[in-house]
Order: structure tokens, then sequence, then C-alpha cells
């Protein structure tokens, strides 16, 4: 979405004659970007699709809260990623990240998921991820798969660039090791 574009949407929104039509547009632009990056950080489909509806029902009702002087994306992003960390903090006792009920890892969860389309070594991948620290996980999900700048990420997670670089550094060297030691 362009500057200007985005700054229409805003007023738009704003204004409560186009402000449902311009969320609907709001929702249609977004979804897939937010869904893959929840997806990405709780790895099951049903629960990345009940947290971006959560996100959306958020954004609509926090409308009002919206600081213009902030990009769109940005604040979406954030409401996707407080919505994520929320919903792990809730599961921390289940250990949805690390293995699931039957004592599965990550890769293999996602190997028997109809909705995983990728191959093993993207499983693999995935569990390497999930074996990060939070803050890692979120801060290589970002800047590897939404390929989003660090002055972007900053925004979003209101961390110093230095501290999100550092935190890629040692996320892309956990994962390097992780792959050695499953040659």
């Amino acid at each position: 979405m362009t500057k200007d574009e985005e700054r229409l949407l805003m007023q738009q929104l704003i204004d409560p004659k186009s402000q449902r039509q311009a969320f609907e547009r709001l929702v249609r632009e977004y979804s897939e970007q937010l869904y893959w990056q929840v997806r990405r950080t709780v790895l099951s489909h049903e629960d990345a699709n009940d947290i971006l509806q959560n996100v959306f029902l958020k954004a609509w009702s926090h409308l009002d809260d919206f600081h213009h002087d902030a990009k769109i994306s940005t604040w979406l992003y954030r409401i996707a990623v407080n919505e994520s960390l929320d919903f792990l903090r809730r599961k921390k006792n289940q250990v949805v990240v690390s293995a699931d009920d039957s004592g599965q890892s990550v890769s293999q969860t996602l190997m028997a998921d109809r909705y995983f389309d990728g191959d093993q070594t993207e499983a693999l991948l995935q569990e390497a991820i999930s074996r990060l620290p939070e803050v890692q996980r979120l801060v290589f999900n970002l800047r590897y798969f939404d390929e989003m700048k660090y002055s972007d990420i900053s925004a979003l997670l209101q961390t110093s660039e230095g501290a999100l670089k550092a935190s890629y550094h040692i996320a892309v060297k956990k994962i390097s090791e992780f792959f050695r030691s499953h040659d």
C-alpha cells in the first residue's frame, strides 16, 4: 500500500460514513500477511485463524486509539504480535511451542498438520525457530519471513535497531547450529 493510499484509508477510517468500508478494505489488505506472521508464531492454523479474528476485532474496537502519525501496518502488526504472545503465554503450561500432548516435536506435528504445505526442511526450520527465546523468534520471523526493515521492527517492538540486529544475528546462529546438529 502506498503512502497516499494509506493516508486516504486513514481518513476514511476516521469518517463514520466511510469507516465500515475502509475497515473492510483494511482487512482485505492485511489479512494474509498478518495471518502468516501469527501462524509463524503459534504454528497452528486453527490458532492463527482465531488470533487473526481477535486482531481485527481489537483493531475495530480501538480505531479511536489509533495514532494517525503511525503506519497502519505497524499498528496492526503490534496488535498481532501482542495477541500472539498473549496466546503463547496462556498456553505456556501446555508447551504449545515445543511439543504437543503426544510428545511429538514441532516438525512432526507440522508434518501431520493437513494445513501445512511445506517439506521436511521447512518443518525442521520451524522446529529450530520454536526453540528460540520469544523475542529472538519474533525478530527472526519479522526480518526473515516478512522482510521487514529493522526500523519498522524497532517501531513495532519499541526497541533499538542495534538490539534487534543482535537478536537476529543470535537467532540465525542458533538456527544454523540446530541444522548442523540434525545432519
